[in-house]
């Protein structure tokens, strides 16, 4: 008897010492993509190390064995193999070869997350706030007082939420105005901007948003999808010049708005134009929503490919198991190319419609992402839908996307090659 327990005992130690690490997959092979994220984010809560595996099996995951991580591997659902250290050698250096698209990326430390967000309750969700709560990831809602109060500065990353940075009460005045949710909206706004020191609500979201642009400058990271992305750079490019009609802040536009608009403030767009009529849903010809001639059957966009080891940025924001990606619409669904910034980078168009979907960029010591469409799988969600269950969606593509976005401040970043 005393011989079988040694005899397990060592049969036990020798699997512990060649089963040195966990792989969690992120190809097809993998049952909850979303989740495995928030897995991720979880390890790094605990200081231990991950290190991403940039374009090996839909960017996978790679963790020194615990068997506190196993055990929550199991809990939540995520796919994982327990690989001996001989493989994960072998791994390592498919992945070092040189002629090989692949990168190996170091994790280190959990980025601490802040989403933009109104308080009050309005009748559209965020896609941003399903995924991390789906995938367990923590975060803190902000809006206008604690920016401004400059509560910024405790975070590393910033979701801006279906939001409107120019005053205009998200152009919903047109269909919405006699809704008790539209009145209510525009009250509390008014209300907090003249609390604020702000005699418009239009000056008061647009020192929020420079705020935010100093954020980044600064060394934050933004994330923004639908109209929080072209909204924004509207804002900051109308910067001292009335965009708004009188049924937003009480008197008439500027008539020379459009030829005082500085693209130079801006982060993603220039020579765009500002629709002029308040009672069209829509605030510049940047969204592609009401001329674009896509079908809903032919609505998806392609990643590009990346040089993991030389463009490991934009490698990093696009890792997934697909590349062809489902459409989805917004109020803002998609960008001109005609009106984005050369020295943008985008990250994922359709072609077709001389259309970009996910574009990146960098602004002094920070980077920004702006994603096109409000639900990666809620092809037209309407103000008061209910919200998306992803536990129907766990390996949604569209929502990865998302999420890369998330880990990518916890990332070892190596020096751009050029």
């Amino acid at each position: 008897m005393k011989r079988f327990f040694v005899t397990i005992y060592l049969l036990f130690f020798v699997s512990q010492a060649y089963s040195s690490a966990i792989l969690i997959p992120m190809d097809e092979q993998q049952k909850n993509h979303l989740k495995a994220y928030g897995l991720a984010y979880w390890t790094l809560k605990k200081n231990k190390e991950i290190t991403w595996l940039l374009n090996y099996r839909g960017g996978s995951f790679s963790i020194n064995y615990d068997k506190e991580i196993e055990n929550e591997l199991k809990i939540r659902g995520i796919s994982y193999d327990v690989i001996a250290d001989g493989k994960l050698t072998s791994i390592l250096t498919e992945i070092s070869d040189p002629e090989v698209n692949m990168e190996m990326v170091k994790l280190e430390k959990a980025p601490k997350i802040a989403v933009y967000s109104p308080k009050n309750k309005l009748p559209w969700d965020d896609a941003v706030t399903l995924v991390l709560t789906y995938a367990e990831i923590p975060y803190d809602i902000v809006y206008d007082e604690e920016i401004l109060d400059g509560k910024l500065a405790q975070y590393d990353w910033l979701h801006l939420h279906h939001e409107d940075f120019t005053g205009q009460y998200g152009r919903f005045w047109a269909n919405f105005r006699n809704t008790d949710w539209y009145r209510q909206d525009v009250q509390q706004q008014e209300a907090r901007a003249k609390k604020l020191g702000f005699k418009k609500v239009s000056q008061m979201k647009l020192a929020v948003a420079s705020t935010i642009k100093n954020f980044c400058i600064g060394g934050g990271f933004l994330f923004a999808m639908c109209s929080g992305t072209d909204s924004f750079d509207i804002a900051l490019s109308a910067e001292g010049v009335d965009i708004c009609e009188s049924m937003f802040d009480g008197d008439a536009t500027d008539p020379q708005a459009q030829q005082k608009l500085n693209f130079d403030k801006a982060f993603a767009f220039h020579n765009f134009n500002l629709e002029n009529n308040p009672a069209i849903y829509e605030f510049s010809d940047i969204d592609a929503t009401n001329t674009r001639n896509v079908e809903k059957t032919r609505d998806y966009f392609t990643l590009f490919d990346f040089s993991a080891k030389w463009d490991i940025i934009p490698t990093i924001l696009t890792q997934n198991h697909e590349k062809v990606i489902k459409g989805f619409m917004g109020q803002t669904t998609a960008y001109r190319k005609e009106v984005i910034k050369p020295e943008v980078t985008v990250m994922g168009e359709l072609k077709s419609a001389n259309e970009a979907r996910y574009i990146h960029g960098e602004i002094g010591k920070g980077q920004w992402t702006f994603y096109g469409g409000h639900d990666p799988e809620d092809y037209q969600h309407l103000v008061g839908d209910s919200p998306t269950d992803l536990n129907l969606f766990p390996n949604s593509p569209g929502y990865r996307l998302i999420l890369n976005n998330i880990l990518f401040p916890a990332a070892k970043k190596k020096k751009q090659k050029t």
